[in-house]
């Protein structure tokens, strides 16, 4: 390989959220998706360069960033996007929670596939709009997770408004096909409904031949109600630089979700700005390194599971990110991420997701395979242990 995905820098005892969390006890962080691996050469070139300008005031995206990312959108997905579709974002979950305000009004209905990362339902939460989460359905013979779709279309009420997709899907690791964007995309304009596609594990496809197809190309018919949110922080592992965009071309929407960000969201950062455009305009060859490093974890988890803990079931193939939606129902336990945290292994609890109590944990498998190892090892003295 040319870029070493094996020996990372220590991050105990730095201002990583990931690693904070267990400060002081002998607990392995394997949750927030956070990789630890060293972010791509060129990054920490562009950065380099900037610091050396010394001057850090509040920034605005220089033609350089913008050309990088619609450079990539059009080289990785075909997708033509206009500059002016841009929104820049501090970050994905700002945005989700700006989303929910512009486009809906309290006690408006808020769909989302469910389980499905924690801020889709926070969101309408927070600003007292009412999350419906509507199940995916396993189909066990073919060891997939499918859209439910008499389920979505018997939780569509007069007062559902938005539908926050994720695509490719956390935690469950599916990479919808086209079809299944076409009928999602025609099932809101059916309905009437605003599409919000969280697109930020795109870049992470993990079987082979896989393509991530964004809605506006899938359905070019409804982009007048879609809004599309990306960003550099995953693919690239640069979340603490707070850079993100939403994509809307509808410019009726985009001016709705604009006037929801003043006074309320903050500038994304100068290095912020920096990092983005090093990443999609020179990181495409560490990216493709770390997707086959990232496999090969997999597939090292998966071997592991089946060998040492075949009571810790992966329901479906991972086909994307690097999170594993792993099934410990079997075990028997009230709270399974406390008990493997009592294990010395730092899970996410599925419960924030929508599972059901002790059915479910979530693992990052991005990390060195060492560490991979040995966390697999923890789980494995966690199980027998159950």
């Amino acid at each position: 390989m040319t870029f070493n995905f094996d020996t990372p820098p220590d991050r105990r005892g730095t201002d990583s959220q990931k690693w904070q969390k267990y400060e002081g006890r002998e607990v392995l962080p394997m949750w927030v998706a956070d990789m630890d691996f060293e972010v791509a050469p060129c990054i920490t070139e562009a950065l380099r360069e900037r610091l050396g300008h010394a001057i850090y005031g509040y920034s605005r995206p220089v033609k350089a960033s913008v050309d990088a990312v619609i450079g990539a959108l059009a080289a990785r997905y075909g997708w033509a996007v206009d500059p002016s579709w841009l929104v820049w974002l501090p970050g994905l979950v700002c945005g989700l929670n700006v989303a929910v305000r512009a486009l809906t009004e309290p006690g408006d209905e808020v769909l989302s596939l469910s389980p499905v990362y924690p801020p889709f339902t926070t969101a309408p939460k927070f600003s007292a709009r009412a999350p419906v989460g509507v199940p995916l359905a396993l189909d066990k013979a073919a060891r997939r997770w499918e859209i439910d779709w008499e389920a979505l279309e018997r939780a569509v009420t007069p007062r559902t408004r938005l539908f926050i997709f994720c695509h490719p899907h956390n935690p469950v690791a599916r990479v919808w096909t086209r079809a299944e964007l076409v009928g999602v995309a025609e099932f809101c304009g059916r309905h009437n409904l605003t599409l919000l596609s969280d697109d930020i594990h795109c870049d992470l496809l993990l079987e082979p031949g896989a393509t991530h197809v964004p809605f506006a190309v899938a359905a070019p018919g409804q982009v007048q109600r879609l809004v599309t949110f990306m960003a550099p922080s995953k693919t690239f592992n640069v979340p603490g630089l707070g850079t993100a965009f939403a994509i809307i071309p509808d410019p009726s929407l985009r001016l709705r979700f604009i006037r929801a960000t003043a006074g309320i969201v903050a500038e994304v950062n100068a290095l912020g700005y920096v990092a983005c455009a090093a990443a999609y305009r020179d990181g495409e060859p560490w990216r493709r390194e770390l997707v086959g490093y990232l496999r090969g974890n997999r597939d090292f988890l998966l071997e592991f599971l089946a060998r040492e803990a075949p009571a810790v079931k992966v329901e479906a193939p991972i086909e994307a990110t690097y999170l594993a939606w792993l099934d410990v129902e079997a075990l028997g336990l009230a709270e399974p991420a406390k008990h493997f945290e009592a294990h010395g292994l730092g899970l996410s609890d599925g419960v924030p997701f929508g599972a059901r109590p002790g059915s479910h944990v979530r693992l990052n498998f991005g990390c060195p395979r060492s560490t991979l190892a040995e966390g697999l090892a923890r789980l494995r003295a966690a199980v027998r242990a159950a």
